[in-house]
């Protein structure tokens, strides 16, 4: 079946919509070197994919705690201080017009993430952008990670459509993957990654930004 505009339009929030400069910066305050985040972040993800796979589960801010007790000598209360940072995450530039975009045409939105309840709340308020946001959702809810087909089944029956009527955006192409093992409309753009792996099932939409992205999407033929 080929991708029709959705009703419902789900964003990843690490990355995708939140800059993670605030927890960069919180590892430096303690000493700790600049391009540290990239590679606990991506243990991070690993950390949590395991659990998954194994049939466990932990919160994000475990995980991330393991990865930076991996990573990096700070002793339990510094490690702590970096991951309350995660609460000081602001979108990207880039974010506020394209959830207007999709608002203005009369798609609902909604964030989607593994992350801990209240940060994307949190980042999109101090954003100023959560007045275009319908609700947001954390897997932490059915304890299980994206990018896990359960969790965007979770989602579209969440928010009332059938997954064929939703779309996930995402700057992590593992993201856009899994979404669409679940009937989903997988749109994805560049942040961190350069490109879309060919080992994935193609996206709908690969598009050089966010604005690309969301222009894509609600350029598709209705349903």
């Amino acid at each position: 079946m080929s991708a029709a505009r959705p009703d419902v339009v789900a964003f990843d929030v690490n990355e995708t919509l939140l800059d993670l400069a605030p927890v960069r910066a919180a590892l430096v305050e303690l000493g700790q070197p600049a391009d540290l985040l990239p590679a606990v972040f991506a243990r991070t993800l690993l950390t949590g994919f395991a659990t998954a796979t194994a049939g466990t589960w932990c919160r994000f801010r475990d995980a991330f705690d393991a990865a930076l007790a991996q990573a990096s000598p700070l002793p339990a209360a510094d490690r702590s201080r970096v991951a309350d940072a995660f609460l000081e995450l602001v979108p990207h530039a880039d974010v506020e017009p394209a959830l207007r975009r999709l608002a203005e045409a009369g798609v609902r939105v909604v964030t989607l993430t593994h992350g801990s309840p209240g940060v994307a709340e949190a980042g999109l308020e101090r954003g100023g952008v959560q007045a275009l946001v319908e609700r947001s959702l954390s897997s932490e809810v059915i304890r299980t990670w994206k990018p896990a087909r359960s969790v965007y089944l979770w989602a579209a029956g969440v928010c009332d459509v059938a997954p064929e009527r939703m779309a996930l955006v995402a700057a992590h192409a593992w993201d856009v993957h899994g979404a669409l093992q679940a009937g989903l409309t997988g749109a994805w753009f560049p942040r961190a990654e350069r490109v879309y792996p060919q080992v994935y099932d193609p996206a709908a939409i690969v598009a050089g930004d966010l604005a690309g992205a969301v222009d894509a999407l609600l350029a598709l033929p209705p349903r």
